[in-house]
């Protein structure tokens, strides 16, 4: 499927009809999280790196209201039973292992005396499940910012990113870095969002210009990254650095890594090459972005895709295919560049393309892309959007938070 407007139905509309079928009233409450695309800097965010990435207009709603008795209870459109599971504290971990996501985060507010009352909530989302578009964090962060519209507490921004992203270690076994709960609740219209992960601090860098849309491809190849691909890989990164006598990779030069390529593994060697080498190349995209140079961000793009299938060897063929044919059209067709983005082994690409050829462009990809895979792919175009709010809520209770008086 190829669509490269930015029409798509709306979750929040979508939320607040199912639950009123479902409770027969109003949802008391209805909240909003995006999910992202990572423009640039892969795997660099859990070794102190950089990152470069963009809230999308795909976003994942809870309506919700108070429950009756000691339970949660979630109706997801995407899970074929509702799940529910009673509100003790400490909350635990539990089945189905969906619901981990949102009992993690629940969990974290309750470590901070931020308790919320039983409810029951439905679960709306337009952000592709395994499409590495960070539906996880997206529906940590939703529950994050439900929690605030409940209780009427607020927590430290940084601090509910961080809550998020222990809820994704802890309750759901991934241990990511910070850059999808950043960047979920961060988002700013017309921005992407260069995130330093080791000090934590973050620049909006714009990304207004109406001449240029990013395109994201889902191969529709799904991954799940519940095996050791990623944990592997993570440890190679460790041991690169201790090698180098680094607490972290970001403090490594590719100086320092030459010094040492004789005394380490040649596959832990092209693990911290990529990782060095992505860091250098989002910082330098950034600069370029602020500057306009699209042919500039599209130049390391393609560079970052060659190294993240070569060097850290996280791509798969049709991720490849899908940036050949990217690469392909060129410039000349309206295509500054385009690499693969998320955790790898299948999932999306990212492509920057001149607004006014983006569905041409689209379609062209979708078609040779169906031809020589067999599989059909899901493309989309996405304006950077905001982070995560509070859509509506009882009066009062939305007082001091990141509001909207309208859904996307």
């Amino acid at each position: 499927m190829s669509d490269a407007s930015h029409a798509h139905e709306d979750p929040v509309a979508q939320a607040q009809a199912r639950y009123r079928q479902i409770y027969n009233n109003e949802p008391r409450w209805v909240v909003a999280a995006p999910g992202r695309v990572n423009l640039i800097g892969e795997h660099t965010d859990y070794n102190g790196g950089f990152v470069l990435p963009m809230a999308i207009e795909r976003r994942t709603v809870l309506a919700a209201g108070p429950s009756s008795d000691r339970n949660i209870t979630l109706h997801s459109s995407r899970m074929s039973e509702p799940a529910t599971f009673e509100l003790v504290d400490p909350l635990p971990k539990g089945e189905p292992t969906w619901t981990n996501y949102v009992r993690g985060v629940i969990a974290g507010a309750q470590q901070r005396g931020v308790k919320c009352d039983p409810f029951h909530a439905v679960v709306e989302s337009s952000v592709p499940m395994g499409g590495a578009l960070s539906s996880s964090a997206a529906l940590e962060l939703a529950t994050a910012t439900l929690i605030e519209a409940m209780t009427g507490h607020r927590f430290d921004p940084l601090d509910k990113v961080l809550m998020c992203q222990k809820a994704e270690h802890d309750y759901a076994g991934m241990p990511c870095g910070i850059m999808d709960q950043y960047i979920s609740a961060k988002g700013q219209p017309g921005h992407a969002l260069l995130i330093d992960c080791m000090s934590n601090e973050a620049k909006q860098v714009p990304l207004d210009d109406p001449d240029i849309a990013v395109l994201i491809a889902n191969t529709n190849v799904k991954h799940e990254l519940t095996g050791s691909e990623y944990p592997t890989r993570r440890k190679q990164c460790e041991t690169a650095a201790a090698a180098m006598g680094k607490s972290l990779l970001r403090k490594a030069t590719m100086q320092d890594l030459l010094a040492v390529q004789e005394s380490i593994d040649e596959v832990v060697f092209r693990r911290a090459r990529h990782v060095i080498t992505e860091d250098e190349r989002t910082v330098a995209a950034a600069a370029a972005m602020g500057k306009r140079d699209w042919a500039r961000v599209g130049q390391l793009m393609y560079e970052s895709h060659r190294s993240m299938r070569d060097d850290f060897e996280i791509s798969c063929s049709e991720l490849d295919v899908m940036v050949e044919l990217a690469e392909a059209i060129g410039d000349k067709g309206g295509v500054f560049g385009s690499r693969m983005t998320g955790g790898g082994f299948g999932g999306c690409t990212v492509s920057l393309v001149k607004a006014d050829q983006a569905q041409a462009i689209s379609d062209r990809m979708a078609a040779e892309y169906q031809q020589r895979t067999g599989i059909e792919p899901t493309l989309f175009v996405s304006r950077p959007a905001g982070g995560a709010t509070i859509v509506t809520a009882a009066s009062g209770e939305a007082s001091g938070a990141g509001s909207e008086a309208a859904s996307d």
